[in-house]
């Protein structure tokens, strides 16, 4: 009974959590159709995507300063940091064999994502230098802070059990008090071991994700150093090198390449997992084709080879 008890409650938070993604997902598509009769929702769509130089300097309603992105990898940080911890600790008292291997790829897949928050939050404070008339669309906003907390849970596959486990030792500790505590002991290579003996598909995926993570900090760096002379902020020049040679939006390819990653770190096998990756997947490329139309648009000299995010194809 009690493990029925534990697969409802599995079934339910993955059931909100797919219906999340899901619901970010289709009207995405639909925005993509090519099909006149589809022209308002599309900009509807296009206009909740529009951020910064792409957005409309007009009309401010509805709307927040750019430079609140650094608000997403606040929260990414503190959320995905604790699930973390609490998973880890979670994973080195389990005696279950078959539940402990799941449990430890959730903590690999979470020290993954948290390398991916930090250094974006260390980006947004210490790099990116927004520009004091940028802006993005308030349902964009709330679209990153619902992603920032839904995607480290979409890793986290036993998200209930960890939850529990959490709770029952807050409780305890309130009731006992910490001098009442049992001592936790934590055996170093215990901790270390289970995540180096990650199967050969996590590390593929750890790969990829390394590999769309650097490239990523390298597109990051070239597009803040375009703004370190405060005086032009509001000048926009054509970005050059790296993945910038090839698309207009390398970085959100580097984040598609990130999240593919994750995906194959996983193993493939998690369907809530599918459609995180599908998420990031449509919302980029739909943010990636607004900023080369405004690209084509500004500069009449733009290099005609490059394309929006996919080389070669897209």
């Amino acid at each position: 009974m009690i493990e029925v008890n534990k697969l409802a409650e599995m079934g339910t938070l993955s059931g909100f959590l797919r219906l999340g993604w899901a619901a970010g997902i289709f009207p995405i598509l639909i925005a993509m159709i090519p099909s006149s009769s589809l022209h308002s929702f599309r900009q509807i769509i296009s206009g909740y995507a529009q951020r910064g130089k792409i957005m409309q300097s007009s009309s401010t309603r509805f709307t927040v300063p750019q430079k609140f992105f650094g608000h997403f990898y606040v929260v990414a940080v503190v959320w995905t940091t604790l699930l973390l911890v609490v998973t880890w600790c979670y994973a080195n008292q389990l005696r279950s064999t078959n539940l402990q291997s799941k449990v430890w790829q959730s903590v690999f897949l979470l020290l993954l994502m948290d390398a991916q928050v930090l250094r974006r939050l260390f980006e947004t404070i210490f790099i990116f230098k927004y520009s004091p008339s940028a802006r993005m669309h308030i349902f964009g906003y709330l679209t990153g802070l619902f992603f920032y907390t839904a995607a480290p849970l979409s890793l986290c596959c036993t998200s209930p059990e960890v939850f529990k486990f959490a709770t029952n030792w807050i409780e305890e500790f309130i009731v006992k008090g910490k001098n009442q505590m049992p001592s936790t002991k934590f055996n170093e290579w215990g901790i270390i071991i289970p995540l180096i003996r990650q199967r050969w598909y996590t590390w593929i995926g750890a790969g990829l994700f390394s590999w769309g993570w650097v490239h990523q900090r390298r597109c990051h760096a070239i597009l803040g150093m375009l703004r370190e002379n405060k005086t032009q902020a509001e000048a926009y020049v054509v970005p050059e090198g790296d993945w910038f040679n090839y698309v207009s939006s390398p970085h959100y390819l580097a984040e598609i390449v990130i999240y593919g990653g994750l995906l194959v770190a996983s193993g493939c096998t998690d369907f809530t997992i599918w459609l995180l990756f599908a998420f990031v997947v449509a919302n980029l490329s739909l943010a990636a084709a607004e900023t080369h139309r405004w690209y084509l648009q500004k500069f009449d000299d733009y290099p005609s080879h490059r394309l929006a995010i996919i080389p070669f194809v897209y």
